[in-house]
């Protein structure tokens, strides 16, 4: 079943993109949802004619997931976690951690958009990932330290 996608849905397609995907996932799923809508004629020709202005408004988006980016690079989080004897750490950092400390320094960062493989679970610094906008990433130091 072909469709165009409303909005950016990872490992499908962009917004504006006509896509093909199974009738049941498109039914179920996405055009309840609204994240897409069928692909036919009239529908083909309205997404022609609002290209060029979705073209300058992913720009403009682009361009402010720059400037955000350049900003997070920047950012040094800092948490404390209780320890065993061993430095055996109880717990862990998960991205929705990262993703509620860096809401009160002005980033509005959905836990989804940290991309983590799995939790941290050591005391020390790792670099986290931020997806802030489709190919624009920024590195984020994380500090876990022990609870004294």
């Amino acid at each position: 079943m072909q469709i165009i996608l409303q909005e950016d849905i990872d490992k499908l397609g962009h917004r504006g993109d006509v896509v093909t995907v199974k009738p049941g996932y498109a039914r179920n799923y996405l055009l309840p949802r609204k994240l897409a809508v069928e692909a036919t004629e009239g529908n083909l020709k309205a997404i022609e004619r609002i290209r060029g202005s979705l073209a300058k408004k992913t720009a403009t988006e682009l361009d402010a997931a720059h400037k955000q980016a350049e900003l997070l690079n920047v950012v040094a989080l800092k948490f404390t976690r209780k320890t065993g004897e061993s430095d055996q750490m109880f717990g862990s950092v998960t991205a929705a951690d990262i993703s509620e400390a860096l809401a009160p320094q002005g980033f509005k960062i959905d836990k989804r958009q940290v991309q983590l493989a799995e939790p941290i679970r050591i005391i020390g610094e790792s670099q986290v990932t931020i997806k802030v906008f489709r190919d624009v990433t920024a590195q984020v130091k994380v500090t876990v330290e022990k609870e004294s």
